[in-house]
């Protein structure tokens, strides 16, 4: 009896440390390489094409996006201040996947010239201590080119670029303003009518006998 519980020990101990062995945190991307076509202007909002992570792993995990670089790269490199994932952080079972759109938000001051970046996914593991682990990421390669622009182009493309942004609600607000603007201008101009119009009270005399 002893005998059976002993071999009955080992199978379920090796059991346990043979699924923690192979159980692994995956990461993927759903492309390898973004190219935008257009040259862009600076102070211009874009929307890059999505990114689809994987968890190609087997094990419940917290995945993030991350701007990265080459280290002895010729083309410049983008700031990471400069884009905008949504979402930001997400959880993903073994198998699953999840879009991410990318927002390319353009400064009014951009150097010109050909930019390159990788966009990771990464798991966000955690150690003992709470902080978060990076170790392994799947990345797309980013490519875009910006053109030369003074202050006063980039002003202006970033007003196009949340006109177009955040339409209707401009439009809407345009139109409110210029009716409150007619109708303070018709009132005045009523008002000087009417003022016009208004007959003279005729003086009264006194005559003493």
């Amino acid at each position: 009896m002893r005998h059976v519980f002993l071999v009955l020990s080992f199978i379920v101990a090796f059991g346990y440390f043979a699924h923690s062995s192979y159980a692994k945190i995956g990461v993927g991307v759903g492309t390898g390489k973004i190219v935008v076509d257009e040259d862009l202007k600076p102070g211009t909002i874009y929307s890059l094409p999505s990114l689809t992570v994987f968890n190609t792993g087997d094990v419940e995990s917290d995945y993030s996006v991350r701007v990265a670089y080459h280290n002895k790269q010729p083309e410049l490199m983008p700031d990471e201040n400069w884009f905008e994932f949504s979402p930001a952080k997400f959880r993903l079972k073994g198998g699953e996947s999840q879009e991410v759109t990318i927002r390319l938000n353009l400064p009014i001051r951009t150097q010109p010239g050909k930019y390159f970046a990788y966009i990771e996914g990464y798991p966000m593991a955690k150690r003992n201590d709470g902080t978060t682990q990076v170790g392994v990421a799947a990345a797309a390669k980013l490519y875009f080119t910006t053109v030369p622009g003074s202050a006063l182009d980039g002003i202006y493309f970033r007003l196009l670029s949340m006109w177009r942004e955040y339409e209707p609600w401009p439009q809407r607000i345009l139109y409110v303003l210029g009716a409150i603007l007619i109708f303070l201008i018709a009132k005045r101009f009523l008002n000087i009518e009417i003022n016009l119009r208004k007959p003279k009270k005729a003086k009264s005399t006194n005559h003493e006998d």
